[in-house]
């Protein structure tokens, strides 16, 4: 059997990491690495990784000084060894038969990738991930993947996240990319790009969720810091300028209407904490997308009037 290498970044999950853990010890797939990277937490999380440990022997734990999440699944990356690599955030959890469904897709259609969809688990429920659009069956091209994340609307299961997807590993050895340390939010997306872009890789979609993502309000996805939130404008800039570079320029348009979003967010942020210095240099960054948003969101018309208030605030 082919050895899967799975990447867990751990700061701070005290509460949840076991369930973490439990979820992918005893998966249905036997043969994997676990590699658990602890970001200098400062609670029990460090220490529950070493108990796993003893009583694992596929799981092996790095302790590191605390440099973002970016860092911690770098390191991961560096020392992974086998022949496909998958990434699970230590605050969610995953279905047993996850990395066996993944392994047999991106086997048998001898491709770069595997997808699955997800649930999203809120307090109190679960709630399955639906595409508005379907995704045809069989092996997906490199421009669709591309694609698919920045048409969330319609392909909400497929996203650009790297937790719900088995890559083969030489993606990364081959071409020598790694997450960009610089950035903590938006880190995903952009190797995702840059893997896709690099081996012009083909993948394929299993309709399935097989991936809980775990909505906790002290999440990065869900803080309302304006340093945090800024680093996706970092990382959606360089893929537009990756887009253009790997002439993809005639979509590059979905790209700076993603961006454009992202900066709407940042605005309704910023001036809920009153910053307006923030608020009006992001109305500056909405004008200067506005056509390409309008442009990617021609059947969402309900989104245009929170676009508008945001310009007229």
């Amino acid at each position: 059997m082919d050895k899967i290498s799975i990447i867990v970044p751990v700061y701070n999950v005290e509460l949840y990491i076991q369930k973490c853990l439990e979820s992918i010890i005893n998966q249905s797939y036997k043969n994997l690495e676990i590699l658990l990277i602890n970001d200098g937490s400062t609670d029990n999380s460090g220490n529950i990784c070493d108990d796993y440990a003893e009583k694992d022997e596929r799981i092996k734990v790095f302790h590191k000084e605390n440099g973002g999440v970016s860092s911690a699944k770098n390191i991961g990356l560096k020392y992974m060894t086998g022949k496909y690599v998958g990434f699970v955030d230590s605050d969610d959890w995953v279905e047993a038969e996850m990395l066996e469904i993944l392994h047999r897709a991106v086997k048998d259609n001898n491709c770069h990738i595997s997808v699955c969809s997800y649930f999203k688990d809120h307090e109190t429920k679960s709630i399955k991930t639906v595409n508005k659009t379907q995704i045809p069956s069989g092996i997906i091209g490199a421009e669709e993947m591309l694609l698919y994340p920045l048409k969330r609307d319609y392909y909400m299961g497929f996203c650009g996240y790297m937790w719900n997807k088995l890559f083969s590993a030489d993606l990364f050895i081959k071409h020598n990319l790694r997450f960009d340390e610089s950035i903590n939010y938006g880190e995903d997306v952009l190797l995702y790009t840059e893997l896709i872009l690099a081996g012009k890789c083909k993948g394929i979609y299993i309709d399935k969720p097989l991936y809980h993502y775990c909505q906790r309000p002290e999440s990065i996805a869900h803080s309302k810091s304006i340093n945090v939130k800024t680093d996706i404008l970092t990382a959606y800039k360089k893929i537009e300028e990756l887009f253009i570079e790997e002439d993809y320029s005639d979509i590059v348009y979905w790209v700076r209407g993603f961006y454009c979003h992202h900066a709407s967010v940042i605005a309704e942020i910023a001036l809920e904490n009153n910053d307006f210095e923030t608020f009006h240099l992001m109305q500056g960054e909405i004008k200067s997308h506005l056509n390409d948003y309008v442009k990617t969101n021609i059947e969402f018309p309900e989104k245009f009037e929170r676009i508008y208030k945001i310009l007229n605030g």
